[in-house]
């Protein structure tokens, strides 16, 4: 039923909590833009999407679960998103995992066991990174998803201590069956100001036969050819995306920012995007641009009105079945 290659040669958009997490739609269809990708969403807690309550809106696609207690959004998609859409979910439980798995299994085409996240409120969990020193907890999890959901089934981790270390893991993690492996190049207690050890992906690539997803430090695309060089033949964006989804084009041209930020401000609007999620996503963008004039703007921005006068944008609700405009790369910058 799911080809053999769904994550051969694939540029993927990673998890990144907090980028859309109430809608994954009006940012990640930009990246459609890559043409052969994937897209992870953020992280979500098992037992929060078991119990949340899928609404599907006829109108304009967009598929939402809902927390019924909070009526807080658990997880947004839209109905084209689904043949490109990993599920990630956090978890400590191989029962939990399975229920999370089959509660969205009508709106995704495969899920991922965040194996990788250091953050505090994982490893609390049980979940994420803390994964890592528990193997045989996570070849249950793996190896349940893997036999009853129904789908294809991946998982993101970190690496270990040592060359062979990392290795033996990621043996363990394939004898369960599961598509493919991504590997952030960087040990659990390392952060983003610490160089990944790219070095890693040939020995995995040359001792894993399933594809090894490369993540970490990967921005442009020379990074992309110096990694196939390597031997790695699938890569993750996390920042790079994030600073500019447009270093997923085909032709290694990044747009212009207020080019990419008009593109995902009409798509926020047209999608409903909650105001202060969009206004999120905008102010990482200009993370490394935080002298530009339009920030401070952005800052005090209160509404998508706001929004629409600074980027010179008509309030409208806009209408399409196609998830990218044709003349979205005319946006006058």
């Amino acid at each position: 039923m799911y080809s053999s290659t769904l994550y051969k040669d694939k540029e993927i958009l990673a998890p990144m909590i907090g980028q859309s997490r109430n809608s994954a739609y009006a940012f990640t269809c930009i990246a459609i833009w890559g043409g052969y990708y994937l897209v992870y969403s953020p992280e979500i807690v098992d037992k929060r999407i078991i119990t949340s309550i899928r609404i599907f809106n006829e109108s304009n696609g967009l598929v939402t679960y809902l927390d019924p207690q909070s009526k807080s959004t658990c997880f947004q998609t839209h109905i084209s998103e689904k043949p490109k859409l990993i599920f990630q979910i956090g978890t400590a439980d191989p029962e939990l995992a399975l229920q999370a798995a089959l509660t969205v299994k009508q709106d995704v085409t495969g899920i991922d066991v965040n194996c990788g996240c250091p953050k505090k409120f994982s490893i609390q969990g049980g979940m994420g990174a803390a994964l890592l020193s528990k193997p045989d907890l996570l070849k249950k999890i793996l190896t349940n998803l893997v036999q009853n959901s129904g789908l294809p089934v991946t998982c993101k981790i970190r690496i270990l201590e040592t060359k062979e270390k990392t290795i033996e893991l990621c043996k363990m993690i394939e004898s369960t069956g599961v598509r493919a492996i991504a590997v952030h190049c960087r040990l659990r207690d390392e952060r983003p100001r610490n160089p990944g050890h790219w070095d890693i992906f040939r020995d995995l690539v040359e001792n894993i036969s399933i594809p090894i997803i490369a993540n970490g430090d990967i921005f442009t695309r020379a990074d992309i050819t110096r990694l196939k060089e390597i031997s790695s033949n699938s890569v993750m964006f996390a920042r790079g995306a994030k600073n500019n989804v447009s270093v997923f084009c085909k032709d290694g041209k990044l747009l212009p920012l207020r080019k990419v930020v008009i593109l995902y401000v009409k798509k926020a609007i047209e999608f409903n995007n909650h105001f202060s999620n969009t206004k999120y996503t905008i102010m990482q963008m200009y993370a490394d641009n935080i002298k530009d004039s339009e920030y401070d703007a952005v800052i005090k921005a209160k509404s998508y009105e706001a929004f629409c006068r600074i980027f010179g944008i008509e309030l409208e609700q806009q209408h399409t079945t196609n998830p990218i405009y044709e003349d979205d790369n005319n946006i006058e910058g």
